[in-house]
């Protein structure tokens, strides 16, 4: 029995990355890519869509008191 390896496109440069133990940094190319990546996230230029938290909606209008 035969096993094809996934392949992937590195999520910052576009560089085809397999997903084997010779990437260690998988889906990313290099380390300096996911740390790329973790940056966008970490200024918030990367976002989840979703339904507000509660706890969102409150912090956004604290002007009752509560």
């Amino acid at each position: 029995m035969t096993f094809k390896t996934l392949a992937v496109k590195c999520p910052t440069c576009d560089k085809q990355v397999l997903m084997t133990d010779d990437f260690p940094y998988r889906p990313f190319c290099s380390d300096r890519c996911k740390t790329i990546d973790f940056g966008g996230w970490a200024a918030e230029k990367n976002v989840i869509e979703g339904n507000t938290l509660e706890s969102d909606a409150w912090s956004e209008d604290d002007s009752q008191g509560y």
